[in-house]
C-alpha cells in the first residue's frame, strides 16, 4: 500500500514518528484497543522493557488475526505511567518498529487500568479494500 508520510516545514521534525500519514482512497481501517504488558495467563513482568515487549506483542497478534501487519499502521498511541521508563520503552520500540513510523502520540498518565501496568499502546491500520 503507498502511504503518504509528511513531516511538514515549520515544524519541528519527530525523531520517530511522522506527523502525518495519509491513506490512498478506498481503504479500511482497523482499530487496535489498547494493548498492555500482560501475558496470555494474566500475569504481569516487573519492568517496562518487559511489558513493552508483551504489549507490542499483542499488538502484532491482534493486527495479524486480521490480516494487517505493523506495516500497515497509520496511527500509534503509548501511554506511559512513568516518565523515566521513557528510554527503556523507547528501546523496545525501536527494535519492534525499526523503520516504520506512523504518526504518534505520547502520554505520560497518572495511572492505567491495572496499577501494575506501566504501558499500554493502541493504533490505527488501514489497507486498500
Amino acid at each position: 500500500m503507498s502511504l503518504k508520510y509528511m513531516n511538514p516545514p515549520g515544524v519541528r521534525n519527530p525523531v520517530n514518528y511522522h506527523h502525518s500519514v495519509e491513506t490512498p482512497p478506498n481503504c479500511k481501517f482497523l482499530y487496535v484497543a489498547g494493548q498492555t504488558g500482560v501475558d496470555i495467563d494474566g500475569g504481569v513482568p516487573k519492568g517496562i522493557e518487559a511489558q513493552a515487549q508483551l504489549a507490542f506483542q499483542g499488538m502484532q497478534k491482534v493486527l495479524t488475526a486480521s490480516d494487517y501487519s505493523l506495516n500497515d499502521v497509520v496511527f500509534m498511541k503509548t501511554f506511559l505511567v512513568n516518565r523515566e521508563d521513557r528510554e527503556g520503552y523507547q528501546k523496545v520500540r525501536e527494535t519492534v518498529w525499526k523503520d516504520i513510523k506512523p504518526a504518534s502520540t505520547f502520554l505520560i498518565v497518572s495511572g492505567l487500568a491495572d496499577p501494575k501496568y506501566l504501558v499500554e499502546v493502541e493504533c490505527i491500520a488501514a489497507k486498500p479494500s
